[in-house]
C-alpha cells in the first residue's frame, strides 16, 4: 500500500520535517509499503484559491495544471498523511490552500442539481499529525483541540467521505516531551496499514 505525506513547513530542518520523515521510515519498516513525501513549501506550491479554481469549482473550465497533478498524487495513495505546525490554531495558511484548491467539486465530493452531497473520497485512509508549542492543557482549556478536530478533521475529510484513521497533536515541542515525537510518529507510521493504529489522541507533554 502507498501513503502520501504531505508536509507543510518552510524549514527542511524543522521539526515538522523531521515527523514527516520518521512517519515514512515506520512505514518503510513495516514491510511491504511505500512512501511519497510532498513538501508543498519546497515544491512551491501556490495556496491562493483564484479565478480559474472558481471557474473549475462551477465546472465551467478544466483544472489548473497543478491541482491535476496534485490529485493525481491523492489518487495514487491509499493514505494521506498531513504532517504540519501549528498556526493560530489550525493549519499553516499554504496548507489550507493546498486543501482549497485540491480538493475541488466534483473529485473529492459532488453536489447534485436536486442538492444531494456525494463524497467521492470513501477509499482514502487520513493520518493528521499536527505540531505545535503550547501545552495540552492550553488547547485542552481553550477548547483549541476540539475546535480544530470540528473544523479540520469532521468538517474537511469526513464532508469528503474520508475516513480517518488518526489525528494527533505532538505538543510541548519546546519542552521535554519533544524528544519523544520523533519516535511517536515512527510508530505511528509503522501502525499506519494495520488496525493498531490509535484514534484522536492528543500526545500529552511528559
Amino acid at each position: 500500500m502507498h501513503a502520501l505525506i504531505v508536509v507543510s513547513h518552510p524549514n527542511s530542518q524543522s521539526l515538522t520535517h523531521a515527523v514527516a520523515q520518521a512517519f515514512a521510515k515506520g512505514v518503510a519498516a513495516s514491510g511491504g509499503h511505500s512512501t511519497e513525501i510532498a513538501d508543498i513549501a519546497a515544491e512551491g506550491f501556490d495556496p491562493a484559491f483564484n479565478q480559474h479554481d472558481r471557474s473549475a469549482y462551477f465546472l465551467q473550465a478544466p483544472l489548473p495544471s497543478d491541482i491535476v497533478r496534485e490529485q493525481a498524487r491523492v489518487d495514487r495513495a491509499d493514505a494521506l498523511v498531513l504532517v504540519y505546525p501549528i498556526y493560530w490554531w489550525s493549519f499553516p495558511g499554504q496548507l489550507k490552500g493546498w486543501i482549497d484548491r485540491v480538493f475541488t467539486n466534483g473529485w473529492a465530493y459532488e453536489e447534485t442539481p436536486d442538492g444531494k452531497l456525494i463524497k467521492r473520497l470513501g477509499h482514502l485512509a487520513v493520518h493528521l499529525i499536527g505540531i505545535g508549542g503550547a501545552h495540552a492543557r492550553t488547547y485542552d482549556r481553550h477548547g483549541y483541540a476540539q475546535a480544530m478536530r470540528t473544523q479540520i478533521d469532521h468538517g474537511i475529510f469526513d464532508f469528503c467521505g474520508a475516513r480517518l484513521v488518526s489525528s494527533q497533536f505532538l505538543l510541548d515541542v519546546n519542552g521535554q516531551a519533544a524528544a519523544s515525537h520523533v519516535g511517536t510518529a515512527q510508530a505511528l507510521g509503522a501502525a499506519a496499514f494495520t488496525s493498531r493504529t490509535p484514534t484522536l489522541v492528543t500526545e500529552e507533554a511528559r
